[in-house]
């Protein structure tokens, strides 16, 4: 089980990087290898920011990408739903088809309710907060 998936993690320190850098455009290249995330990889997930409107980007010469939220109101919530959705601990799912006995499944209610902590956590954790923590 994984809670966090590589995307969501490249997609997180991506975003530190871009919050660090104020108002500056940073390439892709710059945050690859600060990030220590590989390049062909980061692309994918700059393009993905971007459709969500976290990132924007410019090109030429003084262009690369540069962050388009507060990050202050950024929540590791909303950057792991883009890459992998809610925050889940169970599929509940087997080959695309609802388990039969979801509905009444005792511990599917307390995986809910964990799940509904976690998520309550990680809304709590802004890239702002990250900013600071990394500055202290």
């Amino acid at each position: 089980m994984k809670l966090i998936t590589k995307n969501s993690d490249y997609a997180i320190r991506a975003m530190l990087a871009l919050a660090n850098s104020k108002k500056c455009f940073l390439s892709a290249r710059q945050i690859s290898k600060e990030q220590n995330v590989p390049y062909q990889f980061l692309r994918v997930i700059l393009r993905k920011l971007i459709r969500n409107n976290m990132v924007f980007s410019r090109e030429g010469i003084n262009g690369g990408f540069k962050i388009n939220v507060d990050p202050k109101k950024v929540s590791i919530t909303d950057i792991i739903k883009i890459f992998q959705g809610n925050v889940q601990l169970s599929e509940c799912m087997f080959r695309r088809r609802l388990c039969v006995n979801r509905a009444r499944c005792i511990l599917r209610k307390e995986i809910r309710r964990v799940e509904q902590v976690v998520e309550k956590e990680f809304r709590g954790i802004t890239l702002g907060r990250l900013v600071r923590n990394q500055k202290q």
